[in-house]
């Protein structure tokens, strides 16, 4: 599992994008939340992801809110 902060979120089109640990951005779509809505989400909130290839580059999948300690 990747970890990282949702950096961007387009409401009106149901996707945003992940900054991971990495640095690199990461493009999810509300398809890929796992226990989540897409419109509770808030840029800065940390989640947890797995990472698939795409036709336009990595695509966050399985993407779940981080367990607060």
């Amino acid at each position: 599992m990747h970890k990282g902060k949702i950096k961007k979120i387009i409401s009106d089109r149901g996707f945003g994008f992940i900054s991971d640990t990495d640095g690199r951005d990461v493009f999810f779509h509300q398809g890929g939340l796992v226990g989540v809505n897409f419109n509770d989400l808030t840029v800065d909130q940390e989640v947890e992801f797995e990472v698939e290839k795409s036709d336009k580059g990595p695509r966050a999948i399985n993407v779940s809110l981080c367990a607060k300690e």
